[in-house]
């Protein structure tokens, strides 16, 4: 924690070393944030937060050992005062959902310009979210996604749905509910009408694209 000190304390992790030293130049340009660690790796960044309780952490999400978002996962439930921004080449929405799941108030792409960068850090410090334009896609495209309570899907509907994405037959999917072939085959017809398609293979693709079972 900084308390009234205006200078802002932030570490480095990252795998690669050229990285590090490129933001740590970079931290030095700005008379309020100050670089006081570094990492290699999630497991390191851990250590190296609870030694040093940073304001921020600049966190790689691809690393060794321990990756950027069970690192992130960690420290904001151990350190709660230390914020995480994920700072990244990967733009993919599994890795931005990941991310903020974790606890990271900011997604940043490495190729951020060194201002929005800045600005981000204390951001971040001051408890305000901060993503680049494609993790807020991300988000949007979420918001918008339909699930399965869109479709109004039963409960058990959505078992033999799981099921079908698993490949199991109708006879397996009977075998693996105790329940009848017959009854199967009315869930399987139903699923496909409530979804708008007419096959299992399109059923089972919409289910996929969409998140519509574990």
């Amino acid at each position: 924690m900084t308390g009234t000190n205006t200078t802002i304390r932030v570490v480095v992790v990252d795998d690669h070393d050229m990285v590090r030293r490129g933001l740590a130049v970079f931290l030095r340009t700005f008379d309020d944030l100050k670089l006081v660690g570094e990492a290699a790796d999630g497991e390191e960044a851990v250590r190296i937060v609870e030694e040093l309780r940073p304001d921020v952490v600049l966190m790689d999400l691809r690393m060794p050992v321990m990756d950027g978002v069970e690192a992130t996962k960690v420290i904001r439930a151990q350190f709660p005062e230390t914020q995480v921004i994920a700072l990244t080449s990967f733009k993919d929405e599994r890795l931005v959902h990941d991310a903020l799941s974790a606890g990271a108030i900011g997604y940043l792409l490495k190729n951020a310009s060194v201002d929005d960068l800045a600005a981000a850090i204390r951001a971040a410090r001051a408890g305000k979210p901060t993503l680049s334009p494609e993790a807020t896609q991300v988000l949007i495209n979420q918001a918008r996604r339909p699930t399965a309570s869109h479709f109004n899907l039963s409960e058990r509907e959505l078992e033999v749905l799981a099921l079908m994405v698993d490949g199991l037959t109708n006879r397996q999917i009977a075998d693996a509910l105790s329940i009848s072939r017959s009854t199967v085959k009315f869930h399987v017809s139903s699923i496909l009408a409530k979804l708008g398609v007419a096959s299992r293979t399109e059923a089972v693709a919409l289910a996929m694209q969409y998140g519509l079972v574990e």
